[in-house]
């Protein structure tokens, strides 16, 4: 099977007729190819872009809410084949596929479809004039997604994007570019206007630097690593163009005596290896009162020896295979590294599994103790099935440890004492805290990160935000 770009309308071939093996994580075998894109092929999907967009900003939010309606209720329809592809793009159980990732590509459509039907023209009266604030859209964007939640992301940058009035070029990951062609195919069967979306597949050199650095886009919302974030902003700043980072984080699950045990070791597992450990969000580093250390490490670790890995197609399967034979030596390297900074694995390694899965990308659960606080192990993205067990005796001494690491996006706190968890996450650094849960989402609410974790929030209006620009209309009374 040969993918293609998706530009005006048209499912079309690219321009280099290079191409880039797309490989199934859990057998190693072959799934796709997919184009290379190169400049010529992102300047022809900006050109879609910038043609359809006077067009499309001229419709009412109403409108263009109906459209983000019809793309969820396509979606729906195809909601077994988004779980499937998934699975079998990333690697993760096919349980995870169906009530993340499938389940939000849906639901965001209509999230965003709903708060644009209800957004309002902001008043502000002056005793002698009324100030009309309205929320215009911004022109042409980039919206670059990672490989970890491929239509969960690029259907939260979609969403919003078109639906404040802009026209898009998506650019997903090479690793998992399956999904974004079955949203392409959604939207070409419902009928959208051409060069509302338009979808260029290939690697970040030769594709994503073109879509970044182009004068004609407005935008650039990005979702992946910090390092490549960084080129993004480099990239964009020359031209002033208007930015959005969801990049990397170090996370912490903190755990005091007084927790509710049961609850809060699902917790903290699910926290450290939901989707093999490869969400931003993931708690990599779990700080424990010392009281209760020893009995919360071993409880965790049965826990964590109990989880099924193996076939991401079986739904009993509760972990699956890392995305690539290179993410795979970069988590082995960590679990070396852990060994020589003075750490010890209570448990990991290399699972058994049957002979159609002796070509894939497999690890088991990786847990450490014995580490500093300021060994690297604790303090850099993993991204993977691993995590670091600490320690702790006072609140000051807790913030310190929490605070030492450059990134900043979320965490959570595990304690009976709720006015004491409120205290505590005003002190630590990041954007997000969950207090006796993990990953517990409104999408009403803010959603990004401090320090090395990003520029910029999305979710809710601070999506509309994002998408669009404010203006203020002053109307002087007679």
């Amino acid at each position: 099977m040969q993918l293609m770009n998706y530009i005006n309308g048209n499912f079309c071939p690219q321009a280099s007729g290079k191409w880039i093996t797309n490989l199934n994580p859990a057998t190693g075998e072959e799934i796709c190819k997919v184009p290379v894109s190169n400049s010529k092929d992102v300047k022809e999907a900006i050109n879609s872009a910038k043609k359809a967009y006077p067009n499309w900003s001229k419709n009412t939010p109403h409108e263009r809410a109906m459209w983000l309606d019809k793309i969820a209720n396509k979606l729906e329809e195809m909601f077994e084949e988004i779980a499937q592809l998934e699975s079998m793009d990333t690697g993760k159980p096919i349980s995870l596929s169906r009530s993340v990732d499938a389940n939000r590509s849906v639901a965001n459509f209509r999230f965003f479809s709903e708060m644009i039907k209800g957004m309002e023209i902001e008043e502000f009266e002056m005793k002698d004039a009324t100030n009309y604030v309205i929320q215009k859209p911004i022109g042409v964007g980039a919206l670059i997604t990672p490989w970890n939640l491929p239509l969960y992301l690029l259907s939260w940058k979609v969403a919003p994007a078109i639906g404040m009035g802009n026209t898009v070029v998506c650019k997903p990951s090479e690793l998992t570019p399956m999904t974004a062609d079955l949203l392409m195919r959604a939207v070409d069967e419902i009928g959208l206007p051409a060069g509302v979306i338009n979808l260029v597949h290939g690697n970040g050199i030769e594709t994503g630097s073109s879509l970044v650095e182009d004068s004609d886009i407005d935008f650039v919302s990005f979702t992946g690593g910090t390092v490549t974030g960084s080129k993004v902003a480099s990239s964009a700043a020359s031209s002033f163009k208007k930015l959005s980072l969801e990049l990397g984080g170090k996370n912490s699950s903190i755990v005091f005596a007084d927790c509710d045990f049961e609850k809060t070791i699902a917790g903290v597992v699910r926290s450290g290896f939901l989707n093999q450990g490869q969400i931003c969000l993931c708690g990599s580093r779990i700080f424990i009162e010392e009281e209760i250390y020893e009995d919360f490490k071993n409880s965790l670790i049965n826990a964590v020896e109990e989880m099924k890995i193996g076939d991401p197609l079986d739904e009993e399967t509760d972990l699956g295979a890392l995305i690539s034979k290179e993410h795979l030596k970069k988590i082995e390297y960590y679990s070396n590294l852990a060994i020589e900074e003075g750490g010890v694995l209570l448990t990991g390694g290399v699972p058994c599994l049957p002979k159609d899965f002796e070509n894939g990308n497999w690890i088991a659960p990786i847990i450490v103790e014995g580490l500093s606080y300021e060994s690297r192990c604790s303090k850099e993205e993993i991204f993977g099935p691993m995590v670091t067990l600490h320690k702790f005796k006072e609140e000051s001494e807790l913030i310190k440890m929490v605070n030492n690491t450059r990134y900043g996006l979320a965490g959570s706190i595990w304690t009976k004492d709720i006015e004491r968890g409120r205290r505590l996450s005003e002190s630590i650094e990041t954007g997000m805290i969950w207090i006796n849960t993990w990953l517990h989402r409104d999408l009403r609410v803010p959603f990004g990160g401090v320090k090395d974790s990003g520029v910029g929030r999305e979710g809710g209006r601070w999506s509309l935000g994002f998408f669009s620009e404010a203006m203020n209309v002053c109307v002087k009374q007679e």
